[in-house]
């Protein structure tokens, strides 16, 4: 009897699971897959489901209260976006979906690697006189950590606010006495939807990847790199670990600390009024910056569109180094559309990867990139972790979100689109330098590759849209 109502309430939730497949809309073929799951694993199926398969952006995941933060930005978009009518389109797509328009006026600092990168970031919390935000997906305990946790003590002894967030499966190792102790020196810290067993289903598959630092409204921090200490001993089995940050002083800092805040407010309830976004000088000099985030409960993947706007957008050339290239069907069809019509496409990937499922899932995709022409180089020196595209020598992007799955529909993430051609340049310089020193594929050697290494690639293929 007991079994029989199992049964019966089994299928019944699943009846619920496959109403609300149809209802909300996703591609034929995920509905498919979902479906097949559903009925064919016992259990397992509907768990999978509850986890990885919900469409958030139908179902809201977190009703975030943005209207407050995108209130008070000026809706003029500066005169300079109408001397570059190429990239209208992006600067509207972005201003649409964020409430953020391009700022003038700011001033820009590449940081590649960790020890570049600490230091200006130390140099800036150091300076820090009214409050200190900080938000990160991987916040490890080491030295880094301990010394930021002497720096928040003698900060906030001087009166200076510190806020944290840090996600809680990104940094699950960092430890009850660490956060402690944080908690003990006065800073506000909070995780990013924590693991708990009432919504581990729910939420354990949406996480914040952000990485944003912003001191006093002045000057802010945001890329690729966490707060770990292999970004400066290296990593025992990958090496060196690079990376590129970018440190931002001007109007664009407003945009980042807005983006801080509206996390700010889910995970702590406490709400941070608005900082007012400056007015574009009329003199319009420096570099031109839009900041761009998106998240699984957003209405569309804006920056997965802008990715694709500026792929699509390409007339000469766009390169891209990403750790993981797992593109959305999208991405890889505007990948090979720009190679077929005779754009230079590259791609700058590790040769070695974090994780091998994710190395073979990345790999999986090199086959029908290379038959298109786009031309793939694998760096051999360490871990190139950068997340960066630049095209036409006009037009780049630096933050958090990778070319997967994950980054486009199931984490939060933040870029910082610049339409400056000196910092264009000089990303495109250090883009051609590394390539110089890695091995590029061969499509004819590639193709011709062992069976069993395109048997894994495809196995890992399967699983990529939850990597």
């Amino acid at each position: 009897m007991l079994f029989t109502i199992l049964i019966i309430t089994y299928f019944l939730l699943a009846i619920v699971l496959v109403i609300g497949l149809l209802v909300n809309g996703m591609r034929p073929s995920k509905t498919l897959a979902w479906l097949l799951a559903i009925f064919t694993i016992p259990v397992g199926g509907i768990l999978l489901y509850l986890m990885l398969g919900r469409n958030r952006r139908k179902n809201k995941l977190i009703k975030l209260k943005k209207s407050a933060f995108i209130s008070q930005h000026p809706s003029k978009i500066p005169s300079m976006v109408q001397t570059m009518p190429k990239y209208q389109k992006i600067v509207s797509l972005i201003y649409k979906n964020c409430s953020f328009p391009p700022t003038v006026n700011n001033r820009l600092r590449l940081l590649k690697d960790g020890k570049t990168t600490f230091e200006s970031i130390f140099k800036a919390l150091e300076g820090a006189r009214s409050y200190i935000h900080i938000q990160y997906y991987i916040y490890e305990e080491g030295a880094l950590a301990t010394r930021l946790l002497e720096l928040f003590r003698k900060k906030i002894s001087e009166g200076v606010v510190v806020r944290m967030i840090f996600d809680g499966i990104g940094s699950f190792s960092l430890s009850k006495s660490y956060i402690s102790q944080l908690k003990e020196a006065g800073v506000d810290v909070f995780p990013f939807l924590p693991f708990r067993f009432g919504r581990f289903l729910s939420s354990v598959n949406y996480r914040n990847h952000r990485k944003i630092i912003v001191v006093d409204g002045e000057v802010a921090f945001t890329g690729g790199i966490n707060i770990s200490d292999k970004y400066l001993k290296g990593d025992p089995v990958l090496g060196k670990w690079h990376d590129m940050h970018l440190q931002i002083n001007g109007p664009a800092v407003v945009n980042l600390d807005n983006v801080f805040s509206m996390d700010w407010n889910l995970v702590s309830e406490k709400r941070i009024a608005p900082i007012p976004a400056k007015d574009n000088d009329a003199t319009e000099q420096g570099a031109l910056v839009q900041i761009v985030h998106s998240g699984p409960d957003d209405d569309f993947g804006t920056i997965e569109l802008v990715y694709f706007s500026m792929i699509n957008e390409a007339e000469k050339y766009v390169y891209i180094t990403n750790p993981y290239i797992i593109p959305s069907q999208a991405i890889l069809g505007a990948l090979q559309t720009a190679a077929l019509s005779g754009i230079d496409v590259r791609l700058l990937i590790s040769e070695q990867a974090d994780s091998k499922m994710v190395q073979w899932s990345v790999r999986s995709y090199f086959e029908s990139l290379l038959r298109a022409g786009v031309k793939i180089y694998l760096f051999p020196d360490g871990f190139v972790h950068s997340k960066i595209i630049i095209s036409d020598d006009n037009i780049c992007t630096i933050g958090t979100a990778n070319i997967d799955v994950r980054s486009f529909e199931q984490n939060y993430e933040v870029n910082a689109v610049i339409y400056d051609t000196t910092l264009t340049k000089t990303l495109k310089a250090d883009f051609m330098a590394d390539c110089s020193k890695s091995k590029e594929l061969i499509r004819e050697t590639y193709l011709n590759r062992p069976w069993l290494h395109k048997l894994r690639e495809g196995v890992a293929k399967i699983f990529s849209p939850i990597l």
